[in-house]
């Protein structure tokens, strides 16, 4: 199983870049391991996904949603998070509705697989596996704090991750985003 219980480190590492309190959405959540860490943490979540049986424990944790994403439409149209969340999962029709989804100041956190990962095990369908760079391509015009391409380890898996930033108001101070 890709992703196991504990949270991704790098959903860890870049978090502290949501605004205290912020609304996280988490999107394909599954059995909520980021909605469980965000939630102890402060962070008001909401989580989409289309496995209602694996949503119904997360239910005292915030918000959730039984949606297919693929097949039916956006669950959340207009609503604004001060982060979103994506851990191995990909459906590059939604990319532009998670990007809208940022408030000003918004982080965008995003992990998945890339082409690598089709040698080595699941996914391998193209469809679900990231070419070179395009996460980057993805996040254009946001403020690109952290971005990996390669291959980690236990897991064996090749993935791409970006950490990304809404720009705040025009002419704000400039933030700081510790690294």
């Amino acid at each position: 199983m890709h992703g196991g219980t504990e949270p991704s480190a790098w959903v860890q590492r870049w978090a502290p870049l949501i605004r205290p309190g912020g609304k996280v959405l988490d999107v394909a959540c599954g059995s909520g391991r980021h909605l469980r860490w965000m939630a102890a943490r402060g962070h008001a979540v909401t989580g989409v996904d289309r496995d209602a049986q694996a949503l119904a424990p997360l239910q005292p944790l915030g918000d959730l949603i039984v949606a297919d994403i693929e097949a039916g439409p956006w669950p959340l149209p207009g609503e604004t998070f001060d982060a979103v969340v994506v851990t191995n999962y990909l459906w590059r029709p939604l990319m532009p509705t998670l990007l809208q989804c940022l408030a000003p100041g918004g982080v965008l956190i995003y992990e998945t697989f890339t082409e690598g990962q089709a040698r080595i095990g699941k996914p391998s369908r193209p469809d679900f596996l990231l070419r070179p760079g395009e996460l980057l391509t993805v996040a254009q015009g946001l403020r690109i704090v952290a971005y990996e391409d390669g291959f980690l380890a236990s897991p064996d898996r090749f993935v791409q991750r970006v950490a990304a930033i809404r720009p705040g108001a025009p002419g704000a101070e400039p933030a700081r985003y510790p690294l």
